[in-house]
């Protein structure tokens, strides 16, 4: 047989991990020993006391900010831990009723919070809505002030090209009306009053022009605004009743049911202490 060096040592230390184990073993025994003994010396008026107490708790539980559903599975899970710890007392002797009632509140109060935390999720879904419309109103106003900016050049260009057409018209007419006449030659009185006659028809047309251009871009503006109104009204509607949909997100609506489950609770372990004192009488 070869010497391995190191082997006892190796030993050793599986000998000492072994003593803690059992160490460790026999001190948890002795907790469990000691919890037992207190749960046994533990009245049923003592574990009712506590466990109205913690269910009071929890009942007035504030919780701190939205979206408050997150908060509903660890609320949930120290509520059924107070029932099982006082349920699961030696002393705790349950009947049917206690048992009905228990079901009951735990069934409703878990229902309730499904509902409430659908409720916060669609709202949820609200808040984006709310930030999209915020952000469409925006690009309403940029869209408007952007036309705006577009249509006042265009009609001043195309305004301006008709007024100076009409003015070349009646500078022209007045440049006729200076012009002389001959009995005999080419341009004859009848020839001018026939020349004039024609610009002043000109004249009458570009007038018509420039007022019918100046009333299409009024019409043209007018038009663009009241678009621009209705559809910012229609969006700022949206946004005011999705405000105030909104504003409920700030409110935890599972306090009041919280309360009322705890307070039911309660009432049954009351109602408990009450129907076995009465049988004991």
């Amino acid at each position: 047989m070869g010497y391995r060096p190191g082997s006892r040592r190796s030993g050793k230390k599986f000998q000492k991990s072994q003593h803690e184990k059992v160490k460790a073993k026999t001190h948890k025994h002795g907790k469990n020993k000691l919890l037992l003994e207190e749960r046994h010396d533990s009245t049923l008026e003592e574990i009712a006391e506590k466990t109205i107490n913690s269910l009071k708790r929890l009942g007035e539980q504030i919780f701190a900010v939205s979206p408050f559903s997150h908060y509903f599975d660890d609320w949930l899970f120290n509520l059924k831990d107070v029932i099982s710890e006082f349920e699961s007392r030696p002393t705790t002797i349950l009947d049917e009723f206690f048992v009905k009632e228990r079901e009951h509140v735990m069934s409703r109060i878990q229902q309730n919070l499904a509902d409430i935390k659908r409720d916060e999720a669609i709202l949820n879904l609200k808040v984006n809505d709310l930030a999209e419309k915020n952000h469409l109103l925006g690009e309403i106003d940029a869209e408007y002030a952007a036309q705006t900016r577009e249509i006042g050049p265009k009609r001043n260009a195309e305004i301006q090209r008709l007024t100076l057409n009409l003015h070349n018209l009646e500078d022209e007419l007045e440049r006729m009306k200076r012009m002389k006449t001959s009995f005999f030659g080419s341009f004859t009185k009848k020839a001018k009053a026939q020349k004039q006659a024609e610009i002043q028809k000109q004249i009458e047309s570009a007038k018509t022009e420039v007022e019918f251009a100046v009333r299409n871009f009024k019409a043209e503006q007018e038009r663009l605004h009241d678009d621009y109104e209705n559809e910012k009204q229609t969006v700022a509607a949206q946004i005011l009743m999705l405000e105030k949909e909104v504003e409920k997100i700030e409110t935890d609506r599972s306090l009041d049911v919280r309360q009322e489950a705890c307070e039911e609770l309660i009432n049954a372990v009351k109602a408990l202490l009450t129907r076995k004192a009465s049988s004991i009488d």
